[in-house]
């Protein structure tokens, strides 16, 4: 288990803006699932891709960003470069992101101009965790991921910009070229070994694991790496088999992934199964649902095997494994800066009491299910599926933003 600091970690109401956000846009996710019509989802339908980059930037990214901005000096055991930047970088991701959600919506001539707002803020982001990184003189495998994924966002997020400029008709590119590699490199390459380098430091940590091999989180890396560079390669120079042996790296890497995890959660000494316990759970089932998903459809070649299979690895891996560490992740920095001082002068809480349980219940069940019926209403191409589950979801996420909340402001 990687040793965790607190001595460098910056100011919670530094950080407190992400996570609030994150959770305003899981709720504007949730409404936005009723606005799907099964006989037109698509890949490229403008309200998917509005979709997407609502739940992706708004929430996925903004959350990752304020967990980032605490974890990395707390890892790296040294300040921050430039600490104030990360009060500019959640303005700035905030504006980028309504700004492109209206322009796929509503108006393209918008995508440009929240494309580089979006840039700007990813940039400064980038370059701050880079400086900061380089104040190390060795790094570990954590480390070395972060490294690696902010590596390919910075990629990423160009292809992005150059994908909004073609998209508003300013330049001429291959837009299905470029959405594969965008595809890959954020989700792939940035969000997918992010989450690789943050689970193994948080889940040890909240189970109390150690002990075990790092090994498989090393051939993890590596393979998604591998696999994400093969399919932009394919992108750029239109070689098809390189796209499918990227995608084949990929899952293997998440198998290698999904070990690991599995290691950790049977040698764990803390055995109780909390709301992080089964959302964990939840998430990583939703993980390998993802996979089957997607072999299925490479096998059937059936658009909503693919579909329901992004769809579950969004809101069902994604989102449960961001929201399950954020019952866990927000308690401990409130504990921390408001009643560290006060052990040993009076009675403190203790972390569970600062959890909420019966929203935090009320979220983990409805979130849940609200998953299941869109997986089944994309499947089944049912309209009546899709607003049942996108009215358990809007009640999960009001649940899980009013548990956060409660432990933001626990006194």
């Amino acid at each position: 288990m990687n040793s965790i600091s607190q001595d460098f970690a910056p100011p919670f109401k530094l950080i407190a803006p992400y996570f609030i956000l994150g959770g305003i846009f899981y709720i504007l996710s949730s409404f936005f699932v009723f606005s799907f019509e099964v006989s037109e989802l698509s890949f490229l339908n403008p309200s998917i891709i509005s979709f997407v980059h609502l739940f992706l930037l708004g929430f996925i990214m903004m959350t990752i960003f304020g967990a980032m901005a605490q974890l990395v000096p707390v890892v790296l055991e040294v300040g921050h470069f430039g600490v104030e930047l990360f009060y500019a970088i959640w303005p700035l991701l905030l504006i980028g992101t309504l700004l492109m959600v209206f322009g796929f919506v509503y108006s393209a001539d918008l995508l440009p101009y929240g494309g580089v707002v979006v840039l700007i803020s990813m940039m400064i982001f980038v370059m701050e965790i880079f400086m900061t990184i380089f104040k190390v003189k060795k790094l570990n495998l954590v480390m070395s991921s972060v490294l690696i994924s902010n590596t390919f966002l910075f990629f990423g997020i160009i292809v992005g910009l150059l994908m909004a400029l073609t998209y508003a008709g300013t330049i001429d590119l291959n837009i299905h070229e470029l959405l594969r590699a965008h595809v890959y490199l954020v989700i792939g390459g940035y969000i997918s070994i992010t989450i690789m380098g943050l689970s193994i430091v948080l889940v040890p940590m909240f189970t109390l694991a150690h002990s075990f091999s790092m090994r498989p989180l090393e051939i993890s890396i590596t393979l998604m790496s591998v696999g994400v560079s093969l399919v932009v390669l394919s992108s750029v120079f239109s070689v098809e088999v390189l796209a499918y042996l990227g995608y084949l790296l990929s899952i293997i890497s998440m198998c290698f992934y999904f070990y690991i995890i599995y290691i950790i959660y049977k040698t764990r000494p803390r055995k109780e199964n909390d709301v992080y316990a089964i959302s964990l759970m939840i998430s990583y089932s939703s993980l390998i649902s993802a996979l089957l998903l997607g072999i299925a459809y490479f096998v059937t070649a059936k658009e909503e095997m693919l579909l329901a299979s992004a769809w579950i690895m969004f809101f069902g891996f994604f989102g449960f494994l961001i929201t399950g560490h954020i019952y866990k992740i927000i308690p401990f920095l409130v504990w921390f800066e408001r009643f560290s001082p006060l052990v040993g002068k009076e009675k403190v809480p203790m972390l569970a009491d600062m959890v909420p349980y019966k929203s935090s219940q009320a979220q983990m069940i409805f979130s849940a299910v609200g998953v299941l019926l869109v997986t089944l209403a994309i499947l089944f191409r049912s309209d009546v599926l899709i607003d049942a589950g996108a009215s358990f979801l809007v009640v999960g996420a009001f649940a899980f933003f009013r548990s956060m909340l409660f432990m933001i402001n626990f006194k």
